[in-house]
C-alpha cells in the first residue's frame, strides 16, 4: 500500500469524506475531526479528489444486494464509483470484492 501511495496514483472519494462527516458524532467515529483529517491527508497531500458523478449513481442502481450483507450505503457507493471509473478500491473489507470490484489492502 505504501508503494501505491508513494507512486501518487491515488484518488480519495468525496464519498469517504461525506461518510466521515456524518459519522463524526458517533461514539465509534472513525475520525473525530473529519475536516482536519481530510485537509491533512487529502488536501495538503495533493491527493486527487474523485467527485460523485451521475455515472456513479447509475452504477449504484445496477448493484445487486449481497445476501447476508449488512447495508452500508457508503460501501455500496464506493463500490459503484470504483466500478464506474474502473478503479481498484482500497479497503479492509474483502467482502466488497464480491461486487466484482478489484480491492487491495496491505
Amino acid at each position: 500500500m505504501r508503494e501505491i501511495l508513494a507512486a501518487g496514483d491515488v484518488q480519495a472519494s468525496v464519498i469517504s469524506y461525506w461518510e466521515l462527516i456524518l459519522k463524526k458524532a458517533r461514539r465509534d467515529a472513525p475520525v473525530l475531526y473529519p475536516a482536519a483529517w481530510w485537509n491533512r491527508y487529502v488536501t495538503r497531500a495533493y491527493v486527487e479528489v474523485l467527485p460523485l458523478r451521475v455515472a456513479h449513481v447509475n452504477r449504484l442502481g445496477e448493484l445487486a444486494e449481497l445476501a447476508g450483507r449488512r447495508r452500508d450505503p457508503f460501501d455500496r457507493r464506493l463500490v459503484a464509483q470504483a466500478l464506474a471509473e474502473r478503479l481498484t478500491l482500497a479497503t479492509t473489507d474483502a467482502i466488497l470484492a464480491r461486487y466484482g470490484v478489484p480491492v487491495i489492502w496491505d
